[in-house]
């Protein structure tokens, strides 16, 4: 089979691969139909290299159609259309009967003393081939892939569940806005579009999206969120608090993570890293590793006293500095961590299944491209060029549509 798979610092390519069988009895075999680049693939494509290996496949953001299934699988079966979480859970123990299904004490990676194993992300999380391919098995498929509706709607309708939809939930319900408060989202990828969105459905009554992308912000605010454009406003915090009486939002999202931009000394140590051995890297990222904070710390003072952040931006580092002082002064709380995607899968699936579209899950795709195309995919994903957003991957399509498919109009995206 075809898949995408990295090759090295900033490089992807797709080749052919083994295809992939049943291992175990609660395996599964899924043809993809459609696989999104995620902003946490873009670590791996530029920052954690010394945790992955050359010709390792890649993605975790997969949907498609069962193809076979082990004898101890039985809730799905060939000819099925589902959805698979990028966390693997067996859905029956301690940690996952209390919803934490990041952290699934069947799945754990403890040679690495990590949560559970996830597609497509590393030795740290497994070393699982992911979703970016033409075939996907999935192991615990007894309990993780998640049947949607073969109703004719488009997969983007329902391919967010993987992570998009349940990580912006996870971050609403994290940051614990009060009814009618006001919540500020930091960074406009998709993440924090639908953090967004998802916020004001909640009843937010004031959601403040932040960025410096101007199809980010201009994506925004047609779905009536508020916009701050950091090019315009290099104190952030202050513009909030003008916005707010002078306190700040009663929450943060923190939806960009370890690369944030305005982090040159973080950067340059991510870089440096990323040059280096295999052998020494691994430990100076375990053991050195600092993250670019600039959202973070710009989150916390934006939030007003009292308030909460929530982080669902991804982070890695080992020291990274903190305002303690400035924390503690606060009286701030602080909610963090992969999204548990089958936690929040009743809440998250009778909405993006609601043919209203209330959260605009049509109107998140900027561009769909074959799966040949990725590596020009990634590049663009990671330079933010010609207006991208988010990215799928379709292994159907021919590569010579390419060209043609690279920008498509969102489906659900009103006239402008």
């Amino acid at each position: 089979m075809r898949a995408v798979t990295w090759q090295g610092k900033e490089k992807v390519s797709v080749e052919e691969v083994p295809d992939p069988k049943i291992l175990e009895p609660t395996d599964a075999i899924v043809r993809i139909t459609s696989t999104a680049v995620c902003g946490s693939d873009l670590h791996l494509y530029s920052v954690l290299g010394a945790f992955i290996d050359p010709g390792d496949v890649l993605g975790h953001e997969p949907m498609g159609i069962v193809e076979e299934t082990g004898p101890g699988v039985t809730h799905i079966r060939p000819g099925d259309r589902v959805v698979i979480p990028f966390n693997i859970a067996c859905g029956g123990c301690w940690m996952c009967q209390r919803g934490l299904q990041t952290q699934c004490e069947t799945m754990q990676v403890r040679d690495h003393d990590k949560g559970a194993a996830l597609f497509g992300y590393t030795k740290l999380y497994g070393q699982v081939p992911g979703g970016q391919a033409q075939f996907l098995r999935v192991p615990q498929a007894h309990y993780g892939p998640v049947v949607v509706p073969d109703d004719g709607s488009p997969d983007e309708r329902y391919l967010y569940l993987s992570d998009v939809v349940p990580t912006a939930w996870q971050a609403v319900e994290y940051a614990d806005v009060p009814p009618g408060g006001s919540v500020a989202v930091f960074g406009l990828g998709p993440i924090g579009q639908m953090s967004a969105r998802i916020a004001r459905h909640r009843g937010a009554e004031q959601v403040i999206g932040i960025d410096l992308v101007p199809e980010r912000l201009e994506m925004a605010r047609r779905h009536g969120i508020d916009t701050i454009d950091l090019r315009e406003a290099p104190d952030v915090a202050e513009a909030v608090r003008q916005l707010t009486s002078g306190r700040g939002t009663d929450s943060v999202i923190d939806a960009v993570g370890m690369e944030a931009h305005g982090s040159p000394v973080a950067k340059g140590v991510q870089l440096g890293a990323g040059y280096l051995p295999d052998a020494l890297a691994r430990p100076m990222i375990e053991k050195m590793g600092i993250d670019r904070l600039a959202a973070l710390h710009a989150s916390i003072s934006t939030v007003r006293r009292g308030g909460t952040v929530s982080m669902s931006g991804v982070y890695g580092g080992a020291v990274d500095p903190m305002p303690l002082m400035e924390m503690f002064d606060k009286q701030l709380t602080v909610r963090m961590g992969q999204a548990n995607v089958k936690r929040w899968m009743d809440d998250v699936l009778p909405l993006v299944s609601d043919s209203s579209d209330p959260l605009g899950v049509l109107d998140l795709e900027t561009h769909r491209l074959p799966l040949e195309d990725a590596a020009h995919a990634y590049s663009m994903f990671q330079k933010k060029e010609d207006g991208c957003i988010k990215v799928v991957l379709d292994p159907m399509m021919p590569a010579s549509a390419g060209a043609d498919a690279a920008a498509t109009e969102p489906a659900g995206a009103p006239a402008l």
